[in-house]
Formats: structure tokens, sequence, C-alpha cells
């Protein structure tokens, strides 16, 4: 895999990650991560009370919600904030579905006790990538949310964890008839094969988007990118680790 990219990259290469902690300091943990040009701040609040049907179910446990915005300033040209329009837009409501799906696989609701996890995913800077390192970042403040409420008594200071396993996303494509890892906004907008993979640290799968652009793939091209997809959550879940250490 000696072929370079547009930047320079190795096909197999991730930009740039860092994870900076404690960026809202009022959020029971939180996170700016960034993804190359990409930034997200992630940050985690919680509510001591569980939504209204899982009351009239009786539904034991807690819940987790999600919630995702482009800031005005995060793109090129000025994007509206959604408010503005009277209703979140589509892409928005399928991205934040997307991350309340992930860590609700990756938590043991039960053990969150009756409690809502608040998760809040705002982009300061769109390059490519955006719901992964928002869902990549997510992880890193959750972890300082648990680590907040074991320290409040809210949740028990020893014995397992709510959080059953580590988790991250990252994005793959086939780029001029090449798989690469970790797409940037000039490879995403001219990918032949767009895919979004969330995997816990252990290689389990949580979900796989996956779509052609106005292409195909074949099973041995979905293979190699998912082999790509793999490596890169070795990578960030070792980021991961670091940053919260």
């Amino acid at each position: 895999m000696n072929t370079r990219r547009h930047d320079g990259r190795r096909p197999d290469q991730l930009r740039p990650i860092t994870f900076q902690p404690g960026i809202a300091p009022h959020a029971a943990g939180s996170v700016l991560a960034s993804c190359g040009r990409t930034q997200v701040i992630c940050a985690v609040t919680v509510e001591e009370s569980v939504p209204r049907w899982m009351k009239e179910q009786k539904v034991s446990g807690g819940w987790i919600t999600a919630e995702y915005s482009m800031l005005p300033y995060s793109t090129l040209d000025r994007k509206a904030r959604d408010i503005t329009k009277g209703r979140l837009d589509g892409r928005s409501t399928e991205i934040q579905r997307l991350i309340g799906r992930s860590v609700r696989a990756a938590v043991d609701l039960e053990a969150l006790g009756a409690r809502t996890i608040c998760i809040d995913c705002d982009v300061l800077a769109a390059d490519g990538g955006t719901r992964t390192t928002a869902i990549t970042g997510t992880y890193v403040a959750l972890e300082l949310a648990v680590k907040s409420l074991r320290e409040k008594g809210l949740l028990p200071s020893t014995g397992k964890s709510p959080i059953k396993t580590p988790f991250a996303a990252i994005s793959v494509g086939i780029v001029n008839g090449l798989p690469v890892l970790d797409l940037d906004y000039i490879e995403d907008k001219d990918a032949q094969t767009d895919m979004n993979v969330v995997m816990t640290a252990k290689g389990q799968f949580i979900e796989v988007q996956a779509s052609g652009e106005e292409s195909t793939f074949s099973p041995k091209e979905f293979a190699a990118l998912i082999a790509l997809a793999t490596k890169g959550i070795k990578k960030l879940s070792a980021l991961q680790k670091k940053a919260l250490s």
C-alpha cells in the first residue's frame, strides 16, 4: 500500500487525532475531538430521571439520547441553524440517531440506574468524518462522565462500569479505485463507495453504513474496507485509552 493520497497519507493512515478533555466545564464529561481539520465538541450531561415512556411501560434502568448539530461557521458556507428553519434536517436526525444507537449498544442501561445520559455533539469545523469523530469523542466524554458519577456517589465506586466496552467509529471508502481509511471532505465527495463503521475495541461491530455513490462495490472490496476499518479502530482505541490515562 505505497500509493499516496492527495494529502500525502498512505491508504491505511489516519489523519492526526487529538482529544482535549474538559472542554465544557459544566458537563459531567466532555472532550474536543479533532480528526485532521474536523473538530467536534462531545459533551455528556446527566438527568436524574428517565423518559415518560419508560415510566409508563415500567421499563427499568436508564436511557441514553444524543443530539448532533453543525455550528453555522463549521463549513465554508454558513450553515443556518436548525432552529431558524423550524425543524431538524434529515442528515442531523440520521446522525444523532446513529450516535444514540451506538452508545446504547456499548452501555449496560440497567447498571446506569434510573437516569438519562444526554450526549451533545457540536461540530466546530467540518472536513469529513464528523459523525465518526463525534462517536469516537463521545466514548471519551462518557468515560469521564461515569468517573464523575462515581466520585459523586451516584454510581458504585467499585465493580464493573456501566460502559460494557470501549467503542469508536471510522470512515472508509473507495477513492479512484483505491480502498482508503479516514476520508476527508475532498475524498468523501468523490468516493465511489462510502462506508462508516462503528466497532468495539475488541473488534465487534456495532453498526456498518455502506453505500455505492452512483457505483457498485464487490464482496472483495467490501472485505478490504472492513479490514481497513478494523485497523483504524484499533489505532483509535489506543489513542482514546491514552487520552483517558
